[in-house]
């Protein structure tokens, strides 16, 4: 059985984590102004370094012996529902609050020259949905949780409709209404449990409800409906594309590095625990999915011709593998996909980072545009090719981690599943590879890349970090593991045992 909730903490540290980027993202909207840029961007490093600095207690005060939720904070919310302001984590989502926090500085960074216009407004969103993003992998209540994961739709969804490229309006309505639309049925799903539960919104009280058969197929698919969507899962993953083309740079790594995430943790928190009948049931299903969006959006990454189409198709791949680990129900599995998930989120970031510096410096996103980057930016190259080979999964990087873990974990549970799930290495190798071969490697294709500058300090600064944070995962990923083991146990024994 999944344990409940440890004891109250005296101190409120998940509460600064979700509101202290909020409270600073208001902060900048009402001071910031366009002719005094610098006042705004300051500020703004301010609150997303004091976001960051706020979640290091939740992990040094952590105690990965229990399964137990921590940290825990509980108020009476709606008192006629009850519905409640109940927050807390566990070792599946503490590493996504550290996440989230840390690559909002990463953000900021990265539009600190590029963003002339508007620049409150966007460093504002930023800060915001920071703040919402960790209010998702903290809530504990159902009505909680569905109130921060939709309201992360509005700031990204003006971060792209404004500071996006040409097609920003439609890009940003199709990722709004893909994303909304699969949620009503998610709300459907929580009132029921309401219901069913005795009148409670509690997560975990949910948790340990028993329900039906045919309860649990509805439920999950219903929840299916919301984070297949969000993940994105094939054939639901057209709006991805779409997005990333026409995001800035900084919506690129945060909607790849954080927001595909919470559709994927909520498989971890709802659909697996909740509807574990359901889910042992439908695996077969999801597996086939997962192994589609492996190997087909795969090959589909090859045929790019556009750097962030290719990266946004390979994301797609990569989280293919986390919804594979999820539905094998074995440790090596749901560990290796919740690693692929962290590891992700550095990767995916990195390179939108590096294509972002391109973009930057020629306006263009087309492979064929470029050729002989290394001769001129060698800096940046060096970047460039380590993000690519941790994108393909070599070993030593944290892209290799989490796939090998997988690969094992569905070996484990059929050799055929582990096999096909294989050839994304290989397919991984073939579109990053390529990609390198085509923008760096080789002689100066045009006098555009001629006239190219290496990396400035602020960015090899970004990239540095990037770096060392995809080496010492792919290195020495064993404090990651560790945090998530207990946790991730309590959920495979919950799962395993019938709720009917």
């Amino acid at each position: 059985m999944m344990a409940s909730e440890m004891a109250s903490n005296t101190f409120p540290w998940l509460t600064l984590a979700i509101f202290v980027p909020i409270v600073f993202g208001l902060l900048v909207l009402a001071v910031g102004r366009d002719d005094r840029p610098g006042l705004t961007r300051g500020l703004s490093l301010i609150g997303s370094i004091a976001g960051f600095l706020v979640t290091i207690p939740l992990y040094t005060g952590f105690d990965s012996k229990t399964a137990a939720m921590q940290f825990v904070e509980k108020t009476s919310w709606i008192e006629a529902f009850n519905v409640n302001y109940h927050l807390g984590i566990d070792g599946i989502s503490l590493w996504f609050v550290l996440l989230t926090a840390f690559i909002t500085i990463i953000v900021v960074l990265a539009g600190w020259e590029v963003i002339t216009s508007r620049v409150a407004q966007y460093m504002a969103a930023f800060l915001i949905l920071s703040g919402l993003m960790v209010g998702v992998f903290a809530a504990l209540d159902g009505m909680l949780f569905y109130v921060f994961f939709e309201a992360t739709l509005i700031p990204m969804y003006i971060i792209i409709g404004v500071w996006g490229g040409p097609n920003r309006v439609y890009a940003a309505f199709k990722f709004f209404l893909y994303t909304l639309m699969g949620s009503l049925l998610t709300l459907v799903a929580f009132i029921y449990l309401w219901h069913a539960s005795g009148g409670s919104f509690d997560i975990l009280t949910w948790q340990q409800t028993k329900l039906g058969y045919t309860p649990q197929i509805l439920i999950f698919v219903a929840l299916l409906a919301a984070f297949a969507v969000k993940v994105p899962m094939w054939p639901v993953h057209t709006w991805l594309p779409d997005a990333h083309v026409e995001a800035p740079t900084g919506g690129s790594i945060v909607l790849a590095a954080i927001m595909l995430k919470l559709g994927a943790y909520g498989f971890l928190r709802f659909s697996l625990p909740i509807a574990p009948d359901a889910s042992h049931s439908l695996a077969g299903l999801m597996i086939t999915l997962s192994l589609i969006a492996v190997i087909y959006i795969g090959l589909v990454a090859i045929v790019q011709d556009d750097m962030k189409k290719l990266v946004a198709y390979s994301s797609v791949a990569h989280m293919g593998f986390v919804t594979l680990g999820f539905f094998i129900f074995n440790t090596a599995g749901v560990e290796g996909a919740i690693v692929q998930m962290i590891s992700h989120g550095f990767v995916s970031g990195a390179m939108f980072m590096c294509i972002g510096v391109l973009y930057d410096r020629m306006h263009s996103r087309r492979i064929a545009d470029y050729g002989g980057v290394v001769n001129v930016m060698p800096r940046f190259a060096t970047f460039f090719i380590l993000f690519s080979m941790a994108n393909s999964g070599l070993p030593a990087t944290s892209g290799f981690v989490g796939e090998f873990m997988v690969i094992m974990g569905a070996v484990e549970h059929n050799f055929w599943i582990g096999l096909l799930a294989a050839t994304a290495l290989i397919l991984g190798a073939s579109y990053s590879l390529w990609m390198v071969k085509r923008v760096v490697l080789g002689d100066i294709a045009n006098d555009h890349v001629r006239e190219l500058t290496d990396i400035n300090r602020r960015e090899f600064v970004i990239l540095g970090v990037m770096a060392i944070a995809v080496l010492y995962m792919g290195i020495y990923p064993k404090p990651f593991t560790d945090v998530m083991h207990v946790s991730v146990e309590a959920l495979l024994q919950h799962v395993a045992v019938s709720k009917l």
